[in-house]
């Protein structure tokens, strides 16, 4: 029997970026880049990140590291990442800047103000201490950070949803990345509600995915910042929400999800949480059922099956209502408005539920 092995954690782009710009500073004011380079980590602890290259540009120098993401499936693994530092004038900190392949906030709501370059809090203390590791007290420095086709990956994101133009944000709070915890989608998720609540929209929806979120947009006309792709993450969604309100929101998926979602499981993903076809008889109880549909549905193998054997258009909202009461529970917000709408793989509607 083959030994399962442990999935290997990697290195957020905050780390990696602290790294480079630590071996780039020691090269600017001591004239000697240390290879590899050991960083401190926001929990304590230390790593140490070997460099693909370093050099010097007049009164700047720059060093390089490769991220390595583990085995997380993360978009940025493999990519070059380079810091630039210079001096800037006694007394002024550390100025960050972004270059290539590094966003720009141009919306509120995020962490940083409009216009700052997408380097998160915590990458940002990250390389305070590193620099000042090297210069005790008197970091002052012009740090620029760059990812190599950073605004070709950031368009497999949600950066540009949330208002982070240009490229790809420089993230990390714990400087580790942990193979699928989907902290990242989680990340987004949350301040895709900041930057909606910033905005002060009226009305947001969640979605499962692209059909979904396109048929939702069509169905209230809701502008792009309103649309979180919440993915199969529901419990969090919601559970963010609650403690960061809004005034209307709409949950959006598919008659699988939405099943799920209306059984009480708020982790929507088929590995996890399974969408009983049985399920759909207690759901569509009040359109008394036939023998002949109970024969039906118990031969059932999956919802979209059991949902084609009872053969009633009105199942698709019954599930979408009890859908919305357990997403109601979850949310627990009862100044919120809340309604859940189910679409089919085109994109038709198939069921809504009230307005609760």
């Amino acid at each position: 029997m083959t030994q399962a092995t442990a999935l290997r954690r990697g290195w957020t782009t905050g780390s990696c970026a602290t790294a480079a710009a630590k071996a780039a500073w020691a090269l600017l004011v001591i004239g000697d880049c240390p290879d590899p380079v050991t960083i401190t980590l926001p929990g304590g602890g230390e790593a140490a990140f070997s460099l693909d290259g370093s050099g010097r540009n007049g009164d700047t120098v720059w060093a390089r590291v490769v991220k390595d993401a583990g085995d997380d499936p993360d978009v940025t693994h493999g990519a070059l990442i380079t810091v630039t530092v210079a001096r800037a004038s006694t007394g002024s900190g550390i100025v960050f800047r972004a270059g290539s392949g590094v966003g720009t906030i141009t919306q509120p709501g995020l962490p940083l103000p409009p216009g700052e370059p997408a380097i998160n809090p915590v990458p940002r203390k990250m390389i305070r201490t590193a620099l000042e590791q090297i210069t005790p007290g008197a970091a002052d420095a012009i740090v620029t950070i760059s990812i190599a086709d950073g605004e070709e990956l950031a368009k497999r994101t949600l950066n540009a949803r949330l208002g982070i133009l240009g490229g790809l944000s420089v993230l990390g709070t714990t400087g580790i990345v942990i193979p699928y915890s989907c902290s990242a989608w989680i990340h987004s998720i949350h301040r895709g509600v900041d930057v909606a609540r910033a905005l002060n929209l009226p009305h947001i929806a969640g979605s499962t995915g692209s059909t979904s979120e396109k048929s939702v947009r069509s169905l209230y006309t809701l502008p792009d910042p309103a649309l979180i792709e919440m993915g199969d993450f529901a419990g969090g969604f919601l559970k963010y929400l609650h403690r960061h309100p809004v005034p209307r929101l709409t949950i959006a998926g598919g008659l699988a999800k939405m099943t799920k979602l209306a059984q009480g499981h708020l982790d929507l993903h088929s590995s996890r949480t399974l969408a009983d076809p049985q399920a759909l008889a207690l759901i569509a109880a009040p359109l008394g059922l036939t023998d002949a549909q109970l024969y039906r549905l118990e031969k059932a193998q999956t919802i979209a099956q059991g949902y084609t054997a009872l053969g009633d258009d009105r199942l698709g909202s019954l599930i979408a209502q009890r859908a919305a009461e357990r997403a109601r529970d979850t949310l627990a917000d009862p100044e919120c408005q809340l309604d859940v709408v189910i679409f089919d793989r085109q994109g038709a509607l198939l069921g809504r539920s009230t307005l609760l």
